[in-house]
């Protein structure tokens, strides 16, 4: 069996945003604009995605 991934992918500067936004893209090892990580699709890394939704693009 394989796991689903989710592509996620840094659009937006947290620069200015609530520092709990800025720890989420942290979290989810986001750490320049353009980088983009493969996650493991599991319900926390969703809500991770959905707090930060306007910072980030999912493919």
């Amino acid at each position: 069996m394989t796991k689903k991934t989710l592509r996620v992918t840094l659009v937006k500067s947290p620069i200015g945003t609530k520092s709990d936004h800025r720890a989420t893209v942290l979290g989810l090892g986001l750490k320049s604009i353009r980088q983009t990580r493969e996650l493991e699709d599991t319900p926390a890394v969703r809500g991770m995605i959905n707090k930060v939704s306007y910072l980030v693009k999912v493919n």
